[in-house]
This record gives structure tokens, C-alpha cells and sequence, in this order.
């Protein structure tokens, strides 16, 4: 997964797992499931409960390890952060629409520059989360549905989701998308 920041030109790789990559995608997608997945039962039950993600931090770097806490509200008064793997933190806070921030130093040591020309310096407080971060999703390769109609793909789909083959089900999307 690669993350962006938010009116500037570092991107910040994080290695994640297939099911979390899948989790990712599926929100990013806004594909449906035909059962909830782990991700979907939280945001579920938080709601339920009037609980309410208000940020995701990426607050440390440690041997190749990222770390992330959920920043949330209960009842819209008391506060509480609760620790979380990173990649289980971006696929929450694109289910409850909430920012993804990190510190400079995380982005200084970790992040890539996507322009040569841009200044690497900072003038920010190192101690202050400064960059907010959003998905910048990979454009999947279609051409293997090039060839199908739109009803051979259409049934491709819908076979996908229920094999939960959400990746091919995201690539028959966007070329049923591309379709008249």
C-alpha cells in the first residue's frame, strides 16, 4: 500500500497483508460483500455503540514496523485512543471517513519523493503530526476482459464477489465502468 500526502509529493510504502490489501480495496471500491467482512462488523458495531473513529496516527517507525492508534469518540464527548496494526487502522478510517496522519520524521525516513525537484527540507515541528496521509490506489490492468461482453462480465462479477475474489471483481468493474 502506498499512502500520499495530503498538497505535497511524498509517498509513504507500508508492506501490508493480502486479507488487509483486500479489506483496502473493497472499501476503496465500494464493492458489497455478500457477508460482512471483519472491518464492516466494527464499523457496525462502533455505530451501534456511538463510537466514532475521528483520526487514524501513524505516531512510530521501528524496525520496519509502523505504528498506529484509532483517535476515537464515544458518545461525541470522551476521547480514547486505541492501538492498532496500521493497515487494520487506513482500512477503519476509510469506513468511517476519517483523516490519516503522521509525524515529519516518519515521512523524512520512510517516505519516497515522487518529484526530484521538490525541497525535502521541513520546517515543522518533528513532535507534531504534520502530514495528513490519503490511499492512492493502483489502476489494476483490465485487458483480459477486453474480449467478454457486457453480460459474460457481468456474470464474471457477480461470481467474483461471492468467491470473495475482490481484486478481479474490482478489475471487471472498472472495465464494465469503461463500457457504453
Amino acid at each position: 500500500m502506498v499512502l500520499g500526502e495530503h498538497g505535497g509529493k511524498r509517498r509513504l510504502p507500508i508492506i501490508i497483508g493480502g486479507f488487509e490489501a483486500q479489506a483496502i480495496a473493497i472499501e476503496l471500491e465500494k464493492m458489497a460483500p455478500t457477508r460482512p467482512l471483519t472491518h464492516d462488523l466494527f464499523k457496525t458495531f462502533a455505530d451501534s455503540f456511538d463510537i466514532e473513529i475521528t483520526e487514524v496516527l501513524i505516531y512510530n517507525l521501528a524496525e520496519g514496523i509502523f505504528y498506529a492508534k484509532l483517535i476515537c469518540q464515544h458518545n461525541g464527548i470522551e476521547e480514547v485512543e486505541v492501538d492498532a496494526r496500521t493497515s487494520d487502522a487506513i482500512a477503519l478510517a476509510l469506513r468511517f471517513n476519517c483523516p490519516i496522519y503522521t509525524y515529519d520524521f516518519i515521512l523524512s525516513s520512510a517516505g519516497i519523493l515522487i518529484d526530484d525537484s521538490a525541497d525535502s527540507t521541513s520546517t515543522s515541528d518533528p513532535e507534531e503530526p504534520s502530514s495528513s496521509l490519503s490511499s492512492v490506489p493502483s489502476t489494476p490492468a483490465s485487458g483480459e476482459f477486453t474480449g467478454k461482453n457486457k453480460e459474460e462480465l457481468k456474470e464474471m462479477l457477480k461470481q467474483a464477489i461471492e468467491d470473495e475474489a475482490y481484486e478481479k471483481a474490482g478489475k471487471i468493474r472498472d472495465e464494465l465502468a469503461k463500457r457504453p
